[in-house]
């Protein structure tokens, strides 16, 4: 991830080209492809957005230790948007003009990938892997949206029936009062509906400053035996906490945009047993090419693979793949073409298609549990 407005680094970039001017032939002369990306650096998703940024940028800096896509290098812009859907619109248009990116990767959050709906239809600008699951990017199909993950909404469903199948069924639902929540409140929904069963607590929370008082009341009366959180780190870190000292024992379970050790840190002691879905492959099956390549860059880097740091990184594997396609003069046009093309590719064990009517990504939803060892299992 390279630093912004850094005017000495930008410089020695000139000077350093002025002189290439002088010693080789203009022809040889190739410019860097410039990814940007907008996420909450800081704030409540701070730790997890830093996770998936580092898998994508152990992807990136392997392509560039090996000549690059091309001959050319591939630069990840990366502003920090606070965790403000007013700031991440702002960004990915500054991104655009400022920083003239030929594609976005890698948002945070629902609404604040919403905000960059606008910048994307705009300027014809592909939006590769938003870190969000919000059945909006899903259907109807949006052209410039190019998915990895799940919808939020399968991820719910999934969690209302592991819980009943589990024999918890005296379940208590907390949503945030955003796109995100009504997204994640309305697979439960389904879910509740195919078990023939009802929430025993329903309950909304605002996305800053959240209040778990009266919740946690409700579902310490309720003797609920479970509780699907639509939520995202801090906030659900710090209701779990207050629900424990209230004394329930109630299982957690959240979703996979919680799935990062960082997420587990904020949880603390308080980890053991919590649920938590993902929807890529196991970040410790070397069976798949795909996590034995990724964990051994991991490795080197001095970082242990989680599944955040996979999500970055197979996000970066299908931007990467999509700008070689794109031919030797990559355009923001020829991007979303290769993208939209992009049929059956092999990232290792794990192939991803799009289609004009489907940009999608994988359909993997599966439960991990955090075991004694601090460790998400499977």
């Amino acid at each position: 991830m390279r630093e912004l407005f850094c005017l000495p680094r930008r410089t020695l970039v000139l000077a350093t080209f002025a002189m290439s001017l002088l010693c080789a032939p203009v022809a040889t002369l190739r410019a860097d492809i410039t990814i940007g990306q907008t996420a909450g650096f800081t704030g409540d998703v701070a730790g997890t957005v830093r996770e998936i940024t580092d898998g994508a940028m152990l992807l990136f800096n392997d392509v560039n230790a090996r000549g690059g896509v091309n001959g050319q290098k591939i630069v990840l812009e990366s502003m920090d948007d606070k965790f403000d859907p007013k700031l991440a619109g702002e960004n990915a248009r500054k991104l655009v003009e400022e920083k003239n990116v030929v594609a976005l990767m890698l948002s945070r959050g629902t609404p604040h990938s919403e905000a960059v709906l606008p910048v994307l239809d705009k300027y014809h600008l592909a939006l590769v892997a938003p870190s969000t699951g919000a059945m909006v990017f899903h259907k109807p199909t949006k052209k410039y949206v190019f998915n990895i993950r799940a919808p939020y909404a399968a991820e719910t469903d999934y969690i209302v029936q592991w819980f009943s199948k589990v024999g918890l069924n005296r379940i208590a639902v907390l949503y945030r009062n955003d796109s995100f929540g009504e997204d994640g409140l309305a697979g439960a929904t389904k879910g509740f509906d195919k078990r023939g069963i009802s929430p025993v607590v329903l309950e909304r929370f605002e996305r800053v400053n959240p209040n778990f008082e009266h919740a946690i009341a409700a579902i310490v009366k309720a003797n609920a035996d479970a509780v699907l959180v639509v939520g995202s780190g801090k906030p659900v870190a710090t209701f779990l906490d207050g629900l424990r000292k209230a004394g329930s024992h109630a299982t957690l379970a959240t979703m996979s945009n919680n799935a990062s050790a960082e997420f587990l840190k904020l949880l603390d002691h308080n980890a053991r047993g919590a649920a938590i879905t993902q929807t890529l492959p196991d970040p410790g099956d070397k069976r798949l090419l795909l996590v034995k390549e990724a964990q051994a860059l991991a490795q080197k880097a001095g970082k242990e693979m989680s599944p955040a740091m996979l999500e970055g990184y197979v996000a970066a594997k299908v931007m990467a793949e999509a700008l070689r396609r794109a031919g030797a003069k990559v355009t923001r046009d020829s991007v979303v073409e290769a993208l939209a093309g992009m049929k059956s590719f092999d990232m290792g064990g794990v192939s991803i298609s799009y289609g004009p009517d489907d940009h999608g990504g994988l359909d993997m939803v599966e439960m991990s549990v955090v075991g004694a060892g601090g460790k998400f299992t499977r």
